[in-house]
């Protein structure tokens, strides 16, 4: 399937985009991306459109959903991710969602993503392998958009699911494991809900010990870095 790859102003210019409209089946683009073998597979599936302005975010697959895209090449060359996660948190409505390569050579950068971009600013983590497994994952995306009953990234927003990601993220917390992991999800439906709960709370879910453990390590994790 060949479909033009166009350049609009569908969306304000801003770091990260929050009113934007983005066309039903398209894909707003980063011009970064231009000339890459992920732009390659994905002007094949899908209508592109190329924006000036978008700031720290590389793809809008919805009006409401941000994606920053973290390739091995840029984890590896220590590109400021940080600040780029920090930007996508503070773009109001925006959901956030982050595409981390994910290869022997980036294994060393994912507990601190995991830690400050899920737990801290409560986005949304994925992991691709590769360029080609990005633009599959973003055509799903785009094509599941306008599927509210089946989409996943939708689905759990709502608490109806669990996304493999995030789970893996609260078992971080020592001593907690994939058991308890998901009754504290279930129960608070995300991880920033789960940082806030008292303790009186957690230790009806997860017992008294663990209850501990749990605010020991978010006090830790989200004091500001001196």
């Amino acid at each position: 399937m060949n479909t033009s790859v166009s350049s609009a102003s569908q969306i304000p210019s801003t770091p990260a985009h929050d009113s934007g409209r983005v066309p039903p089946g398209s894909l707003v683009v980063n011009p970064k991306w231009k000339r890459t073998e992920l732009i390659k597979i994905l002007q094949e599936k899908l209508p592109l459109i190329f924006e000036d302005g978008l700031g720290v975010v590389d793809f809008h697959p919805s009006g409401d959903v941000a994606v920053i895209y973290l390739p091995e090449t840029d984890l590896v060359a220590g590109t400021a991710y940080r600040r780029k996660l920090v930007k996508l948190h503070k773009a109001g409505k925006m959901r956030g969602i982050i595409l981390m390569e994910r290869t022997p050579m980036t294994e060393q950068y994912l507990s601190d993503i995991q830690t400050f971009g899920v737990i801290n600013l409560s986005l949304v983590l994925l992991f691709v392998a590769s360029q080609t497994e990005a633009a599959s994952l973003l055509i799903q995306m785009v094509n599941e958009q306008y599927k509210p009953h089946s989409n996943p990234f939708r689905v759990m927003r709502r608490g109806q699911s669990v996304d493999a990601s995030v789970q893996t993220t609260v078992q971080l917390i020592p001593k907690l494991g994939a058991v308890k992991a998901n009754a504290l999800l279930q129960r608070f439906g995300s991880i920033e809900a789960i940082a806030r709960a008292s303790l009186e709370e957690l230790t009806e879910v997860v017992g008294k010990a663990s209850a501990n453990n749990i605010r020991t390590f978010f006090e830790f994790n989200t004091k500001p870095k001196r």
